[in-house]
C-alpha cells in the first residue's frame, strides 16, 4: 500500500494513493495515532471498488489535482543517519580510518520536509547544493529500549528521501544541524508500506542522478547500521513515536568529494530512484525561492 499527504478540509490528510487516484483517509496525526488501523481500511479499497466511486469526490480525488505535503506529523523527529554505507564513510570522514562503533546521528526539524517536484533553493552564500539519495524509514508504533526484532517490527514503512545538504554551513562547526535544515531541502516521495518493501538488508538499490547523469548507484546491503539496529540504539536513550523517521544515509558518488566538486545549481534536477520506492524528483531553484518558507 502507498500512501501521500495531502491538502484537505483545511489541513494536512494522509490519503491512499490507488494508481492516479487519491483516496484521504484522516488528518495526518489521526492517522498516525492508529497507522495500522488505517492501513487496514486502506487495504479494504480495491481497484475495482475506487473504479466504482471515482466520480465521487468525497471518496476519491485525481492525484493531479491535490496539493502533496510531507506525511509527517509536525510533532515527528526527524533522525538521519551520516556516513552509514561503507565507501560513502571512505569517500568522506573516515578515509584510512575504521569506522565508528556507532553511528552518526543528527536531526533535521520538520520544517525542512518536502516533496516531489518542489523547488528547492540554493541558499544565500552556498556555492550549491549536494544531493544524498537515500531510504526514510516511518515508524509505526511507540518505542522504548527496544531489542533489534522489536524495532524492525516497528517499522511502518518506507519512502525516498534526498538529504539535500548546504556543505559551506554543515562544514562551519563538528555539528551538520545548520547544512542540514536549508529550507525545503528534506523531500519525501510516498510512503510504501513494509510489507511491498521486505527488509533492507536484502539489498534495494540506491540511484540518484542529476541531469540525467548517474551520479551515485548503491546498495542498502551495505549499510554499516542497519535499521533495527538504529532504531534499537535511538530507543535506549529517547522513547520513538508513530510518524517519527529514520533517514538512514546515502550510498557514495556525493558531490563534494567529487574532484573536482560538483554541486547542485539553480536549473538543475535531482532525481533518486529506489526499487520498490519510486522516483522521487527535485528540481533546484534561486535564493529567492526562499520567501515560501
Amino acid at each position: 500500500m502507498q500512501y501521500i499527504g495531502i491538502n484537505h478540509d483545511g489541513g494536512a490528510w494522509a490519503a491512499a494513493l490507488l494508481g492516479s487516484r487519491v483516496v484521504p483517509l484522516a488528518p495526518v496525526p489521526d492517522f498516525w495515532a492508529d497507522a495500522a488501523g488505517w492501513q487496514e481500511k486502506a487495504r479494504s479499497l480495491s481497484a475495482d471498488a475506487l473504479a466504482d466511486e471515482a466520480g465521487d469526490a468525497a471518496d476519491s480525488l485525481d492525484r493531479a489535482d491535490v496539493t502533496q505535503v510531507p506525511l509527517v506529523p509536525a510533532s515527528a523527529r526527524v533522525i538521519c543517519v551520516g556516513l552509514n554505507y561503507k565507501a560513502h564513510a571512505a569517500e568522506g570522514s573516515f578515509k584510512d580510518q575504521e569506522l565508528p562503533p556507532y553511528p552518526t546521528l543528527f536531526g533535521r526539524w520538520t520544517a525542512s520536509l518536502s516533496v516531489g517536484n518542489v523547488p528547492v533553493p540554493v541558499p544565500a552564500g552556498e556555492d550549491g547544493l549536494d544531493w544524498e539519495g537515500e531510504v526514510a524509514a516511518y515508524i509505526g508504533q511507540r518505542v522504548e529500549a527496544a531489542d533489534e526484532a522489536t524495532a524492525a517490527d516497528s517499522v511502518f514503512g518506507y519512502s525516498t528521501f534526498n538529504d539535500l545538504t548546504a556543505r559551506r554551513a554543515q562544514k562551519l562547526t563538528s555539528q551538520w544541524t545548520l547544512g542540514k535544515n536549508g529550507d525545503f531541502s528534506g523531500p519525501l516521495g510516498p510512503l510504501v508500506s513494509r510489507d511491498e518493501v521486505g527488509d533492507l538488508r536484502d539489498g534495494l538499490q540506491v540511484r540518484t542522478r542529476v541531469n540525467g547523469t548517474e551520479v551515485q548507484n548503491g546498495n542498502t546491503k551495505d549499510m554499516v547500521f542497519s535499521v533495527p539496529a538504529i532504531i534499537a540504539l535511538i530507543s535506549q536513550t529517547f522513547t520513538l513515536h508513530p510518524g517519527d523517521i529514520i533517514a538512514t544515509g546515502t550510498p557514495e558518488g556525493v558531490g563534494y568529494a567529487r574532484t573536482p566538486q560538483w554541486l547542485l545549481q539553480p536549473g538543475d534536477t535531482v532525481e533518486v530512484e529506489i526499487d520498490r520506492l519510486g522516483t522521487l524528483t527535485t528540481p533546484i531553484g534561486t535564493p529567492d525561492l526562499r520567501a515560501r518558507a
